[in-house]
């Protein structure tokens, strides 16, 4: 059974940082595209980064770009999300999954999925 597990999520003010982990078991997720969608109460789930097998290709949204960094350690079947500069409107719950599709920025794209762990960002 293929798992995902998210953690590293909190609470933490505005300009502060957190490192979210998602450690995946079950089967092999070779070559397989591991991304960090997050979603706010009352709207849709959205991209926020990805990272291909090899790690080095990384996409990012806008919102986040040059604040968060994505990173995987495929020894440990695990991907990271640095998150620095943490904002207000980075409040969500953040979801980690996997693809094994080119494709990459919509949730559709990927077969797998964690529970989710809640992070928000006090003014």
């Amino acid at each position: 059974q293929v798992q995902l597990v998210e953690s590293g999520g909190g609470l933490v003010q505005t300009g502060g940082s957190l490192r979210l982990s998602c450690a995946a078991s079950g089967r092999t997720f070779r070559g397989y595209t591991m991304g960090w969608f997050r979603q706010a109460p009352g709207k849709e789930r959205v991209f926020i980064a990805a990272i291909r097998w090899t790690g080095t290709s990384t996409y990012y949204a806008d919102s986040v770009k040059g604040r968060f960094t994505i990173s995987r350690d495929n020894a440990k079947n695990t991907v990271y999300l640095q998150m620095n500069s943490l904002k207000p409107e980075d409040t969500a719950v953040y979801y980690c999954a996997t693809s094994s599709s080119a494709a990459y920025s919509s949730p559709t794209y990927y077969n797998y999925w964690g529970q989710g762990t809640q992070v928000t960002v006090s003014s």
